[in-house]
């Protein structure tokens, strides 16, 4: 379920919208300068499918966005649970902590929901914007702009990617991080 749940900064347990009308969140994250657009496959594809598949099936997204934000590289991000792999949870929570922490970078970050679920965690304007991204959604976070990445306990997703340098997407954590006290993607989807 595609989400958005703003709350003040300063102020977690405060929530000012929770909606998942996508005319509101698309209104709501414009005004931070953050994109956000559903796309469609333009053939149906199987759960699972490998990146080439993938790839072909949004070609035409794909090409649009590359040419218009001069991303010139993409590609495919997955993580998904490994039950016969003993070291998988160990794996996912360490990816899953990497991201946990504020932090920017000098490029945008934009990427495309394939399958799963993701939580940006936008910090702006003195609130902070968790933006719930489920298969067909497109986030696209301007650089330099404030964020944090919560892929859940049991981390599931494959994203399509955009970079506009090979080195350009790496984290500025900051010292201060707000993260922590805000309620993660699981408590997210708990149901009320």
């Amino acid at each position: 379920m595609t989400l958005l749940q703003i709350m003040p900064a300063d102020a977690p347990e405060t929530v000012l919208l929770r909606t998942g009308d996508l005319d509101v969140i698309h209104k709501e994250l414009i005004k931070i300068g953050v994109r956000f657009e559903r796309w469609h496959a333009t053939h149906w594809l199987p759960a699972g499918a490998d990146d080439a598949r993938v790839m072909k099936a949004y070609r035409s997204h794909i090409d649009r966005i590359s040419s218009e934000g001069g991303y010139r590289l993409v590609d495919i991000a997955r993580m998904s649970p490994a039950p016969t792999d003993p070291e998988w949870p160990e794996r996912a929570r360490a990816a899953r902590e990497k991201f946990l922490a504020e932090h920017f970078h000098d490029e945008d970050e934009v990427r495309f929901f394939v399958e799963g679920a993701g939580c940006f965690y936008l910090h702006a304007g003195g609130k902070v914007h968790a933006m719930v991204c489920t298969a067909g959604d497109l986030l696209a976070v301007p650089s330099r702009t404030v964020h944090w990445f919560d892929m859940g306990r049991s981390p599931s997703f494959t994203a399509i990617r955009f970079f506009q340098e090979e080195d350009g997407w790496i984290g500025r954590f900051l010292p201060d991080s707000i993260a922590s006290r805000f309620p993660t993607l699981d408590d997210l989807l708990a149901p009320a």
